[in-house]
């Protein structure tokens, strides 16, 4: 037996997917075609592989002098080390052998799941189709949209056990060539068993901060990452994940999405400016209500304070144990939500706050102005979908509330400016998170924070890019 295979054999002991045909080619040929059932389909192998070898007489094989004139596969692949047979039969290929000659063929079962619609991103108007697991029919989906020979894409295979093919894409004539080169020196450099999901990939590449904010954006929607590697963005792709990482990223690319861009800027700035007040009352209304119940009741009407007064009269715990006992409730019910399969899991916890929230009112244990403070609270966060962003307004909504604790009003103040100071101090790939309002930068203002007329964006952002500024009618 051939010493490759032998050695195959050994290396995947106890892989009973594993299936190894032999084929005699006259009284001394004999080639071997090796493949995974699990990953590769069947017809494929008997169609590309099978049926030719079957085919050919022994006089007629002499003539040959290579496997690739026998096989033409729609994709082929000679193999010139040993170690790249093991990747090749582990992603969908099947290995014909003869001699110390090794051929890989691609004969991948189709095991993905069909295009989709978003279902983290939903939009009204917009494209209707979301990135799946496979990273071929991901690259087309993007590619459909950009047919350009300047759109870049570096391919590496990271993990040991893995070996996960992951795509760095940008426009060679907008992208900086310093954040390209940052990027794929991180990438070289990381050494792990394996990744699974394109989140894993952004904490590696992009490290972790104590805001806890997020400084890469992750999107299953190509029109975004087409439109970010446009804007001179770089996008990461990762064979199968259903997500694309977008860097750099600001504050702002959470706060409002790009599916902005497909209504008139009329009529979705005032939603613009709506997501950026929800944020800030996700973080400080619980906060500002214990500052001014306990600390500040000056600044507090008397016949409203009178209310609050009445409304509290009977409940055991001051203000600040009911605080913590609700906000620790729901999110509990938020997390219970997000657990729970969908056909039922957002009416139970519907359910969950109706009946705790009139059991604790008719009990005693919380007042009424308590469940609607926080039930604003979590109404306000609901606006945003991106996980890291509500749980970084959670950890920024308790702050906010021990320091109103100990000093009311300022305390709520002295968050602020600490949120303020601590997410300037914030930076993704050498650009500042807090960008285009610190540094102001009008024209990629008027994209993100509020929007203008889409005939008048005619510039790209200057901290993005510095090849081709002019976006409409100029030249790179």
């Amino acid at each position: 037996m051939n010493l490759i295979v032998k050695r195959l054999q050994k290396e995947f002991m106890d892989v009973p997917d594993l299936t190894i045909k032999e084929i005699k080619i006259g009284l001394f040929k004999t080639i071997y075609v090796i493949y995974l059932e699990t990953v590769s389909s069947s017809d494929k192998v008997n169609d590309y592989i099978l049926k030719n070898l079957s085919n050919i007489s022994s006089s007629k094989f002499k003539i040959i002098r290579n496997l690739n004139s026998i096989l033409p596969g729609p994709n082929t692949k000679k193999v010139n080390e040993y170690d790249e047979i093991e990747y090749y039969i582990t992603n969908g290929f099947t290995c014909v052998i003869l001699g110390s000659e090794v051929l890989a063929i691609e004969t991948k079962a189709d095991i993905n799941r069909s295009v989709s619609e978003p279902t983290t991103e939903p939009a009204i108007n917009g494209p209707k189709d979301a990135f799946g697991e496979n990273y071929q029919i991901n690259l087309g989906l993007i590619k459909r949209r950009i047919k350009s020979n300047t759109l870049k894409t570096i391919e590496y295979t990271i993990g040991r056990k893995t070996k996960t093919k992951v795509g760095v894409l940008y426009f060679d004539d907008i992208a900086e060539n310093e954040i390209i080169e940052e990027i794929k020196e991180k990438i070289e450099r990381i050494d792990i068993d394996g990744i699974t999901d394109s989140s894993m990939l952004g904490q590696l590449i992009c490290g972790e901060n104590k805001v806890h904010f997020p400084t890469y954006v992750l999107t299953e929607r190509p029109d975004n990452v087409a439109k970010a590697l446009l804007e001179g963005k770089i996008a990461i792709m990762i064979d199968t994940s259903p997500f694309v990482i977008i860097i750099p990223a600001f504050f702002i690319d959470f706060i409002n999405p790009g599916v902005d861009t497909y209504n008139k800027s009329t009529n979705v700035n005032f939603l613009k400016i709506v997501r950026i007040s929800c944020f800030f009352l996700s973080m400080t209304v619980p906060a500002i209500y214990i500052a001014l119940v306990n600390y500040n009741q000056e600044t507090i009407p008397t016949p409203l304070l009178v209310s609050f007064a009445i409304q509290r009269d009977g409940v055991p715990f001051p203000a600040i144990v009911e605080a913590f006992i609700m906000l620790f409730i729901c999110e509990m019910l938020r997390e219970s939500d997000i657990r729970f399969p969908n056909s039922y899991g957002s009416a139970i916890s519907i359910l969950g706050a109706l009946v705790l929230g009139d059991a604790a009112v008719n009990a005693g244990i919380v007042s009424p102005i308590m469940i609607i403070v926080i039930s604003l609270t979590f109404m306000a966060s609901l606006i945003f979908t991106e996980a890291e962003v509500t749980s970084a307004l959670r950890n920024l909504r308790f702050v906010f509330l021990i320091l109103a604790i100990f000093y009311g009003i300022l305390g709520v103040l002295f968050g602020v400016f600490y949120f303020l100071i601590r997410i300037n101090d914030i930076h993704s790939f050498g650009k500042p998170y807090f960008y285009p309002i610190a540094p102001f930068d009008k024209a990629y203002f008027f994209k993100s924070v509020l929007k203008r007329p889409l005939k008048e964006d005619k510039k790209r952002s200057k901290i993005l890019t510095k090849k081709n500024y002019t976006k409409m009618g100029g030249n790179p």
